[in-house]
C-alpha cells in the first residue's frame, strides 16, 4: 500500500498564540532536554521549534512567534528562505563533504570570489572559509601574527569575539563567556572603545581613539602588535555604536604602524547595518574581515577575507580545516549572496531603522528607564537604566524580553550588564509584521 504524504501549507507571516508560553508539548521536550543536553548550554525562550520561515517561528504547541533576533543575526534573508533551501537540496543531491583540502571543489571558489566582491575595498584579495566566527577570528589573528612577525593583540573593551580559549581572551565579558575557563591565551591587550553614552561628556570620536592608543602605545607598544581587532559596532557589549572619527583615527594609526586592521564583522556583516559591511559607514577599509552569521542562510560558515599578500604569507597547509567550506554551506552562501545583492537588504535595513528608531525614541519621555536608543540599520538596541542614573538594569531588559516573549514576539537581551535589548529582525520582515512585533515591545517597555 502506498502511502501519500499531506503537504503542509506554507507557513503564514503573522503571530498566533494558542497556548501560553511555553506549551505543554515544549514543557514536555524541556524535560527530555534537562535528562540529555549539558546545564550549561542555555535558551533564550523556553519553546521548541518545529518550523520557520521568512520572519516567524512555529513551535511544536503551534504558536507561531515573531522572531527579531534572526538566529543572533544569521537568518538575515529569512528563516528557510525558498532559494537557500533549494540550493543546499541540490548540493546535497551532488555531494555532501570531500574536504577542500584533499579533493577541491568550485563552490569554495565561487564563494571566495563573491566576498572579493562585496568587502570594503578594491584591491587584490584572497579568502579562507571556516566553520564559525570564533575559528574566522582566530584565523585572522593567525594571518596578522605571521604576516607581522609581531606577537600581541590588541582588542575593545565590550568586545566580545567567541568561545574558544583566544576568543574568549579577546572577549571582555567574564560571565558567562569566560569565568572558570581560564587560563587564557596570552599577548592578548584591552583598550578603551567609544562608548558615547558612557564616555565623558563632549567626547568625540577622535579623542576616543587616541585615549585608546595612548593605552596601547605606553602598554604594549605599537612595534610589537600584530593586530588590531575591532567589531564596527560592539555586538554582545550592548550594541555600541561608536563615536564618528573613532574608527578612522584607529585604522590610520594602523596603517602607519604596520598594524593590521582586523574588522570583526561577524555580526555586524552582510547588510545587517544598513550596509553591506558597516566598516562602510566610515569609509574605513580593513585589512582583513572576519565573517559568519548572515554569510549562509542560516548554514555554518565562516570566512576571513583580505589584503592578498597577507593572506598568502601564511605557508601551505597553515590555513584550513576538514569542515571549512563544507558544499553544503557554500552552495547557500552564494544564494544568500544573490539575495543579498538582488534584493539590496542593506536598503531593506535602512527602512528598518527608520521604521523603529522614532518610535523607541518617542518613548524616551514614558519610560525613564530608557536610556539610550542606538544603532544602524536592523542592528538596533535600547539600553536600560535604573531612573535619574546611569546604572545598569538587567532586571528591566529581562522584565521586558520576557513579556514580548509572553506576547509572542521574540526580543535578545545583551550588553556587558545585560541590560540592553536588541533588535535583529531578519531584513525580509514585512512592514505590518514588524509594526505589531513594535506595539508587544513598546507596551512591554511602558509597563516598567
Amino acid at each position: 500500500m502506498t502511502t501519500v504524504s499531506t503537504p503542509v501549507p506554507p507557513l503564514e507571516q503573522r503571530r498566533v498564540l494558542t497556548t501560553p508560553i511555553p506549551g505543554p508539548l515544549s514543557v514536555a521536550l524541556g524535560a527530555r532536554r534537562a535528562a540529555a543536553v549539558a546545564a550549561g548550554v542555555s535558551s533564550t525562550l523556553p519553546v521548541y521549534v518545529s518550523r520557520a520561515a521568512g520572519a516567524v517561528i512555529e513551535d511544536v504547541d503551534g504558536n507561531v512567534l515573531i522572531d527579531l533576533g534572526s538566529g543572533i543575526a544569521v537568518t538575515s534573508v529569512g528563516a528557510s528562505a525558498p532559494e537557500v533551501t533549494a540550493a543546499v537540496a541540490a548540493q546535497a543531491a551532488d555531494f555532501t563533504h570531500t574536504c577542500f583540502m584533499i579533493s577541491p571543489y568550485e563552490e569554495y571558489v565561487a564563494v571566495c570570489e563573491g566576498l572579493a566582491r562585496v568587502t570594503p575595498g578594491d584591491h587584490d584579495k584572497r579568502s579562507v572559509l571556516v566553520n564559525s566566527g570564533a575559528e574566522a577570528v582566530e584565523n585572522a589573528v593567525k594571518i596578522a601574527r605571521r604576516a607581522t612577525g609581531r606577537p600581541a593583540v590588541l582588542v575593545l573593551d565590550h568586545a566580545y569575539h567567541g568561545r574558544t580559549n583566544l576568543t574568549m581572551a579577546m572577549t571582555a565579558r567574564a560571565m558567562p563567556y569566560k569565568t572558570g575557563f581560564g587560563p587564557f591565551a596570552g599577548e592578548v591587550y584591552r583598550i578603551p572603545a567609544s562608548y558615547p553614552l558612557r564616555d565623558p561628556a563632549g567626547m568625540t570620536g577622535k579623542q576616543a581613539a587616541l585615549r585608546a592608543i595612548g593605552v596601547a602605545e605606553r602598554q604594549v607598544g605599537a612595534d610589537q602588535v600584530a593586530a588590531l581587532v575591532v567589531e564596527p559596532i560592539l555586538g554582545e557589549g550592548g550594541f555600541v555604536v561608536p563615536a564618528p572619527g573613532f574608527l578612522p583615527t584607529l585604522a590610520a594609526w594602523a596603517t602607519d604602524c604596520g598594524i593590521v586592521l582586523v574588522a570583526d564583522e561577524v555580526q555586524t556583516g552582510f547588510a545587517r547595518t544598513g550596509a553591506m559591511f558597516a566598516m562602510d559607514h566610515e569609509e574605513v577599509v580593513p585589512d582583513l574581515v572576519a565573517m559568519a552569521k548572515g554569510i549562509a542562510g542560516g548554514l555554518p560558515l565562516g570566512a576571513v577575507t583580505g589584503r592578498a599578500e597577507l593572506l598568502d604569507a601564511v605557508h601551505a597547509g597553515g590555513l584550513g580545516g576538514t569542515f571549512g567550506g563544507n558544499p553544503l554551506a557554500c552552495a547557500a552562501a552564494l544564494a544568500a549572496l544573490e539575495i543579498y545583492e538582488r534584493d539590496d537588504l542593506a536598503a531593506a535595513a535602512r527602512a528598518i531603522e527608520a521604521a523603529v528608531v522614532p518610535r523607541l525614541t518617542a518613548l524616551r519621555d514614558e519610560v525613564p528607564a530608557l536610556a539610550d536608543v542606538r544603532g544602524r540599520g536592523a542592528m538596533l538596541a535600547v539600553e536600560l537604566v535604573r531612573p535619574g542614573t546611569l546604572e545598569p538594569d538587567k532586571a528591566a531588559a529581562q522584565q521586558v524580553a520576557a513579556a514580548c516573549a509572553a506576547q509572542g514576539v521574540l526580543v535578545l537581551t545583551c550588553g556587558t550588564w545585560g541590560n540592553v535589548l536588541r533588535l535583529l529582525p531578519p531584513l525580509v520582515i514585512g512592514h505590518d509584521l514588524l509594526d505589531e512585533a513594535l506595539t508587544v515591545l513598546e507596551d512591554a517597555l511602558r509597563a516598567l
